[in-house]
């Protein structure tokens, strides 16, 4: 799953995304509703952890533009708030879940885990085209009948492909689905996944659009 996380605990959310990228999660963090609202058309997030006081407001009122950008994904709020009140508040504007800090990251895990079968259950979990099978739900891939040895971040990136397949996915998702937008991968490294997963798929799985990005076909034989 690709995350948001908006917080603004330098400290914390660091320690929250190592955790989460542990666990085979890929999340960004914004730190301000400005620089969320700056991130949310770079990429496709799966979900977005939100707390609610942010140096430059409230993230309750950043809910109507999640909801307009991202149908879909789910919002869990992650605050100090406690209150029944303010439990009731946060789920009212439009949250799906709320986690009071602070929390066992065993049950943030816990409660993505559950979003992410969601997610999946919104799409076929398997995928077949003439001689290749893609099975989301166990990490599956088999080619002719044979199951393929895929990397840790070639299954990242097979994975956003297949979740929409027939999509086109621009470059910049797609490194963000490997590495986050803090652009610590080299400008061309994108390009080597692709061409070893079209190693291990098939050339003609994976589609270039010149100028656009990448889409996997399913038609291709």
């Amino acid at each position: 799953m690709h995350l948001l996380l908006i917080e603004d605990d330098a400290p914390l959310a660091r320690a929250l995304l190592d955790f989460l990228a542990g666990q085979g999660f890929i999340g960004q963090c914004a730190p301000s509703l400005a620089q969320a609202r700056a991130l949310l058309p770079l990429a496709h997030w799966d979900a977005v952890l939100l707390d609610w006081q942010l140096p430059d407001g409230e993230g309750l009122t950043l809910l109507p533009l999640l909801r307009r950008q991202l149908p879909g994904s789910p919002v869990l709020m992650l605050t100090a708030r406690d209150q029944i009140t303010d439990r009731i508040r946060g789920l009212d504007a439009g949250a799906d879940d709320y986690l009071v800090k602070p929390f066992d990251p065993q049950e943030l895990l816990a409660r993505l885990r559950a979003v992410e079968r969601r997610i999946s259950g919104m799409h076929s979990a398997v995928l077949r085209m003439p001689g290749l099978e893609i099975d989301l739900g166990r990490q599956l891939v088999l080619r002719d009948g044979q199951p393929v040895e895929l990397t840790a971040k070639e299954w990242a990136l097979l994975r956003v492909l297949a979740l929409r397949p027939e999509r086109i996915h621009t470059r910049e998702s797609l490194q963000a689905a490997l590495y986050g937008l803090d652009g610590e991968a080299s400008s061309n490294t994108l390009e080597v996944f692709i061409s070893n997963l079209r190693r291990k798929i098939g050339r003609e799985r994976i589609q270039t659009l010149r100028g656009l990005g990448y889409r996997l076909q399913l038609g291709a034989a």
